[in-house]
């Protein structure tokens, strides 16, 4: 599952937009993600600096892959 955006945190920066690899996510005052091409690579959880990005399902995919 892609990562989640709180609305709450989130100052609508763009910068997930700009530094996502597969130009999966769009910007509409939050950023949409789509999901027929995200990768959930983690990039964006990483790059927020608001920490508005909930890296719990990534972090679990990530481990998934590790482990695989």
């Amino acid at each position: 599952m892609p990562s989640q955006v709180d609305p709450q945190k989130c100052s609508g920066c763009g910068t997930c937009a700009e530094k996502c690899p597969e130009e999966a996510i769009t910007m509409d005052l939050i950023p949409v993600v789509d999901l027929d091409k995200c990768t959930e690579c983690g990039i964006c959880v990483i790059i927020c600096q608001y920490g508005a990005r909930d890296i719990v399902e990534v972090m679990k995919y990530l481990a998934r892959t590790v482990t695989d």
